[in-house]
């Protein structure tokens, strides 16, 4: 049962609420927290879950994939850190809500999914919202997307047993990509490679759960 007051809670009452939760998560960067200040969770949490859009939680979506937690899309968007001139490849666009906070960021965003229903629903949603940097399209996310390599970033929101080497491989000497890393069925540490001259580095950032990234194209 809905508590009465978050009934009667204000927008910007709700605003502050979540604003507060991200950053006593950790989310400290004003340019991560000022784009999710700017796009409204509730647009992309629909039916049944739709009261719960603004509660640091993951919720499920179709095709039998979730939303990532508020805080924890704060925290992969941070640990990217993209820029203003950057481009993106985000693999998973699920509900399209990640998607749209790095539109605010950095200069070009890519998203595959492999479901056709999740990529037709988010870029309805991107063309409501009036967004023209984002381009969606269902890929095999583990392939990424050679025809736009390098990127600046990539950013990965299925987990990984290890960094796929295709994306690896479309990712820009100094660039960044953030990955769960994982079994499955077990909890998984959240990863920011990052590609130098002579290899990649390495930094564990903590401990996730994630659905699994799956080779192929989903059958919606």
């Amino acid at each position: 049962m809905n508590d009465p007051e978050d009934d009667a809670e204000d927008p910007a009452e709700r605003k502050m609420r979540f604003l507060f939760q991200l950053r006593s998560r950790g989310v400290t960067d004003p340019r991560v927290l000022e784009a999710m200040e700017r796009i409204d969770r509730g647009l992309f949490v629909r039916g049944q879950f739709s009261d719960r859009a603004y509660e640091d939680t993951p919720l499920p979506i179709p095709c039998g994939q979730t939303i990532s937690q508020p805080s924890v899309v704060g925290l992969m968007t941070q640990a990217l850190n993209p820029g203003p001139r950057d481009t993106v490849l985000e693999v998973g666009t699920g509900s399209g809500y990640q998607a749209a906070v790095l539109s605010a960021l950095c200069r070009r965003v890519y998203t595959v999914d492999r479901h056709r229903r999740l990529v037709q629903e988010a870029e309805a949603i991107f063309h409501d919202l009036g967004i023209s940097n984002i381009t969606a399209q269902v890929a095999d996310g583990s392939r990424g997307l050679p025809d736009q390599a390098p990127f600046d970033r990539i950013l990965v929101t299925a987990a990984a047993e290890d960094p796929p080497g295709p994306l690896l491989a479309q990712l820009k000497i100094g660039g960044i990509m953030v990955v769960p890393v994982g079994q499955s069925d077990a909890v998984q540490t959240l990863i920011r490679v990052t590609r130098s001259e002579t290899g990649f580095d390495y930094d564990e950032l903590r401990q996730v759960r994630f659905v699994p990234l799956v080779e192929g194209l989903g059958q919606t």
